[in-house]
């Protein structure tokens, strides 16, 4: 009877593993807030919201070819760069970008400082080579 129930354990651990989550099952990068070309891919810069917002948030970072499809860029960064204005230093808010299961789709945290208009730098160098990309964006 022992082994039987060992067995039976086995089996259903073994189904719920198998019909448990993919890795390769699509990532929800939410709405998107910017799309800017860098090189021959698009980078999308998107959130839950769909807005870029002052203070701690969660963004996503994506580089799709030219049928949409995510590709891995390897080591990526994103950083948001406001100018100096008057007596207001210049400020820079990196990203702290991780990588996720769907290779070419990272997940980033990120600091903005004040609401106005920033200058989002990108960056990635792997393989799909190297490409940068300075955009503008609005937080709010």
């Amino acid at each position: 009877m022992k082994q039987t129930l060992i067995v039976v354990a086995l089996v259903i651990s073994a189904s719920l593993l198998a019909c448990g989550p993919k890795s390769n099952q699509a990532i929800s990068t939410g709405k998107t807030i910017k799309s800017v070309p860098v090189g021959n891919l698009t980078a999308t810069l998107s959130s839950e919201s769909g807005t870029l917002s002052h203070g701690d948030q969660e963004i996503m970072l994506s580089f799709t070819d030219s049928a949409g499809k995510p590709v891995d860029v390897g080591a990526a960064s994103l950083n948001f760069h406001m100018p100096q204005m008057g007596t207001m230093q210049e400020m820079n808010d990196a990203t702290s970008l991780t990588t996720t299961t769907t290779p070419g789709i990272y997940r980033g945290k990120v600091n903005i400082e004040l609401p106005g208009e920033w200058q989002g730098q990108i960056a990635y160098e792997g393989p799909a080579g190297k490409g940068k990309a300075t955009f503008s964006v609005n937080a709010h």
